[in-house]
């Protein structure tokens, strides 16, 4: 990849930064399996299976818990 993609972990809002991890994670899908037409094949089958979700949606939380140390959204204001 060319040039920065992630210039920073620092959100305006809890809901930009859950939104940044499904980011990080999309992008974690896209440079392990470049080629389109085998995400497509593939997506046909994990986006019908519970475990395949429920694993994604852990990806996507771990990220957020990245983002939110990064944001500091655990200390009460």
């Amino acid at each position: 990849m060319n040039g920065s993609w992630l210039p920073t972990l620092i959100t305006d809002t809890p809901q930009e930064g859950y939104e940044l991890a499904v980011l990080l994670s999309r992008k974690a899908v896209g440079m392990i399996q470049p080629d389109e037409n085998v995400k497509k094949l593939l997506r046909q089958s994990y986006s019908n299976n519970a475990d395949s979700l429920t694993m994604a949606s852990q990806v996507v939380a771990i990220h957020f818990q990245t983002v939110a140390a990064a944001n500091n959204y655990w200390i009460e204001k």
